[in-house]
């Protein structure tokens, strides 16, 4: 990917995000997937911005 630790860093916290929205969807917890899934797309543009 990239020799910028943030940046993977900051994937990896993305991912891991995706895997909790999946889970609290599993749970019936909207709104708690709900600020997952932005938390999310925050660490996403994160790592695009460091790359």
């Amino acid at each position: 990917m990239s020799d910028n630790w943030q940046a993977v860093a900051m994937a990896f916290v993305a991912m891991f995000l995706v895997g909790g929205v999946v889970s609290f969807l599993k749970q019936g917890l909207k709104a708690g997937a709900l600020l997952l899934g932005v938390l999310a797309a925050m660490a996403t543009t994160a790592a695009v911005l460091w790359w």
